[in-house]
């Protein structure tokens, strides 16, 4: 399939009721070109997202555990994720990749691609009542079309996995529900990313509400420049530059992890261990200002606003806000007289 062939009414109407909420009712692809189409537009953008979270995986050091040699994609419609992951992580280090959709035409569409793409890799349809016995979970924008009950069953399934990693939209109401399960889950799981400690969340406490967790992921740079995502873009309604996500990544404790700590570099050829409580994240974007950033921080003492001054840190204020669409983990340095005032800051970086 091209651009010339894309089927502008298939994709009008899974688009309809992705935003209605509709698509949660029952299967909602109709033919294989559905998926074809889906697969080439609106789930390449989601790709884009797994591209943004598999990185900062790789940026913290982390792969699956050895055990976990099985990927099981849930929900997974044309299969984006599976592929983006084993992309990031090489086929080699996986044996099979099981496929569940409750729609049979989604997961022969996304058996038949990935075999084209990993011809090596044993492709299987998944039953879910005897799932792999070690296996990696992945889930794409599936919660806002969960009953209460499946929510449940999914998260009793997530309980059996060696890992999870799960990608939704970064939007209030799918943030929020991916906290709750973040909270569910951490007794039995080390929690990997987007979190920098395993605290309970900070977004539920009181005076919170307003927040949620999201991050902004980047396009290709060379999408602003092509033409048929340009008229895509216009023609579907989706600003391109705008990639809103919220993430989860989680491993059994019971499975080794070398992530015992991050490395600050606070000066040319330095570099100091710190552990994970000590880091804060910035949700969403900074708000640059003329004269100051607003930062919504989140660390293990819960999710605060903060200030940054550019008088106070002129060279932190400058990186901010030229800082790329999904930010570091930062060391805060703030104001012991007025907390809510950060007076400088070091970015994170994982040791190679």
């Amino acid at each position: 399939m091209d651009w010339t062939q894309l089927d502008w009414q298939a994709l009008d109407r899974l688009r309809d009721g992705f935003i209605k909420g509709t698509a949660a009712s029952g299967p909602y692809w109709r033919t294989p070109a559905d998926l074809a189409n889906y697969d080439m537009t609106y789930a390449e953008r989601i790709g884009w997202k797994w591209d943004s979270v598999l990185s900062e995986l790789r940026r913290r050091n982390w792969t699956p555990p050895a055990p976990a040699r099985t990927l099981l994609d849930w929900g997974c419609g044309s299969g984006i994720a599976s592929r983006r992951v084993l992309r990031a992580f090489g086929p080699e280090n996986f044996d099979t990749l099981h496929l569940w959709d409750h729609s049979p035409l989604a997961r022969d569409y996304a058996a038949q691609v990935a075999r084209r793409d990993f011809p090596d890799l044993k492709i299987e349809h998944s039953a879910l009542r005897t799932p792999p016995s070690a296996f990696v979970l992945l889930l794409s924008h599936v919660i806002n079309e969960l009953s209460d009950a499946a929510l449940a069953e999914l998260t009793a399934l997530a309980r059996r996995a060696e890992a999870v990693i799960w990608v939704e939209p970064g939007t209030h109401a799918d943030s929020r529900a991916l906290v709750s399960v973040r909270e569910k889950l951490r007794g039995d799981f080390d929690i990997i990313a987007p979190c920098a400690h395993a605290a309970p969340c900070g977004l539920l406490a009181p005076g919170a509400e307003r927040h949620w967790c999201h991050n902004f992921a980047e396009p290709p740079r060379n999408i602003y420049a092509d033409s048929d995502w340009v008229k895509f873009g216009k023609r579907a309604g989706v600003d391109l530059r705008s990639l809103p996500y919220s993430f989860l990544v989680l491993q059994k404790k019971s499975a080794p992890t070398n992530m015992s700590g991050f490395s600050l570099r606070s000066e040319p050829h330095s570099e100091l261990r710190v552990p994970h409580s000590q880091a804060a994240r910035i949700i969403g974007r900074p708000r640059i200002h003329k004269a100051h950033a607003a930062i919504c921080s989140c660390d293990a003492d819960g999710v605060n606003d903060l200030t940054l001054y550019k008088r106070d840190a002129t060279a932190l204020f400058k990186q901010l806000d030229r800082a790329p669409a999904h930010p570091p983990l930062y060391i805060w340095k703030r104001d012991p007289a007025n907390p809510a005032k950060i007076l400088d800051g070091n970015p994170i970086h994982v040791a190679e």
